[in-house]
């Protein structure tokens, strides 16, 4: 065989010893990395896909907007089923928890309803204010005195009696305003009486004006007034509030 025949062969052969080795070399460093990956899928990333599909439970969902103090329906909220993993633990899971109660804040559809997001009064000036239509107005008047004003005692939602005075003295409860609500009082310095804090002392500011729902017959009664007092009827459930209050619209009628 000639001389340059073999040397060809012999190097060929070199070549493909080498090839070889550096395949065994390469599979060798893939494997490792494939053991690697295995034993991070195993102890890190299998848990966490676990606790994702895992746990399902059901929360009540909100299925349109609902916009501040305004009651939350049945058709307001929809019941969903989601995994529990980084749900918080105050999510409300029951539709009875939320039916009745009033937005506390401008909801949104789709939102998740946490204890924090409803109330169960709509009893802030906000909350009122968001829900006049035109019907009713909300009308400040000024209380006189300590006594005008119940002693500083009236709360939101409150049902009293306006007693009238007029200039020559005479009082009287007019029929327009027998109840009437108490939208809120506020201070001099125009704070709420529910958003109040005690001062140093423990004391309280007392409230020098009293905001009443009204319609524009009340509303202009109560600004043509010269001395007001305020006797309190009730204070409790909104359900018996609302029979007075729609005992006094059928003076209107």
């Amino acid at each position: 065989m000639p001389l340059c025949r073999f040397w060809q062969l012999g190097y060929t052969r070199l070549f493909c010893y080498e090839r070889t080795d550096n395949d065994l070399k390469n599979r060798t460093v893939i494997g490792v990395i494939c053991a690697v990956l295995a034993v991070v899928l195993m102890f890190a990333v299998s848990p966490l896909i676990n606790k994702l599909t895992a746990g399902k439970v059901e929360i009540v969902r909100l299925a349109k907007d609902i916009p501040q103090g305004r009651p939350i329906t049945e058709q307001d909220v929809v019941t969903v089923t989601v995994g529990g993993y980084n749900l918080p633990q105050s999510i409300v899971k029951d539709k009875a928890a939320v039916i009745g109660k009033y937005a506390a804040c401008d909801l949104k559809k789709d939102d998740y309803l946490l204890p924090s997001k409803i109330s169960a009064t709509a009893d802030k000036a906000d909350n009122v204010f968001r829900t006049l239509n035109g019907s009713e107005q909300a009308i400040s008047i000024p209380i006189a005195n300590l006594a005008a004003g119940l002693s500083g005692k009236l709360k939101n939602g409150d049902i009293v009696t306006v007693i009238a005075q007029d200039k020559d003295g005479t009082t009287y409860i007019p029929p327009e305003l027998k109840y009437v609500k108490v939208i809120t009082t506020t201070t001099s310095n125009g704070y709420d009486k529910d958003q109040l804090t005690p001062n140093e002392d423990g004391t309280t500011d007392l409230p020098s004006t009293v905001t009443l729902l009204a319609n524009s017959t009340q509303a202009q009664l109560l600004a043509g007034y010269n001395k007001i007092h305020l006797a309190l009827v009730y204070r409790g459930e909104e359900k018996t509030a609302d029979q007075f209050l729609n005992k006094q619209k059928e003076i209107f009628k």
